[in-house]
């Protein structure tokens, strides 16, 4: 075999292991990837019902109730525009409240119920999760948007 078609066949399987390699880490990441919804797009049927994503915005003050097993919560999370009921099954952290930013990620059940399986609270007086942020702003924007009442021209 001439030494030209020797480099042709390993230009070739490096090509070809390459994009074994780049479709195997494409794999992956597409595995991994969770989407963020906020409770308005939740309602809007944005969300998937069979899939994991997240959801995030404010808990809403007196949403939070403990069932008898000392485990289980059940709380709401709004983004000032729509709410979504939220079960989690777990230990809570130490910063989560009432009335303070959090993103839960899990799956919707068909009753409506978001099913937590990770809860994050933010960590300080002033952070919140960007999506969580970005939610919130569009949904007080579209909620001030539609309080605004056109007034008349006319004397």
């Amino acid at each position: 075999m001439k030494p030209r078609h020797q480099r042709t066949i390993a230009i070739g399987a490096g090509v070809a292991l390459i994009a074994i390699a780049a479709a195997l880490v494409l794999n992956a990441f597409q595995g991994n990837v969770v989407f963020f919804f906020s409770p308005s797009q939740i309602a809007a049927k944005e969300a998937p019902l069979e899939k994991t994503f997240r959801v995030g915005g404010m808990v809403e003050t007196g949403s939070l109730k403990r069932q008898a097993d000392g485990v289980t919560v059940m709380f709401v999370v709004t983004d000032t525009a729509q709410s979504i009921p939220v079960s989690y099954t777990g230990i809570l952290p130490d910063l989560f409240k009432e009335g303070k930013g959090v993103v839960a990620q899990g799956r919707l059940g068909s009753d409506g119920v978001f099913r937590a399986t990770e809860v994050l609270a933010k960590h300080d007086e002033n952070y919140m999760p960007p999506e969580a942020a970005h939610a919130l702003s569009k949904a007080e924007a579209e909620k001030a948007a539609k309080s605004v009442v056109p007034s008349g021209g006319g004397r």
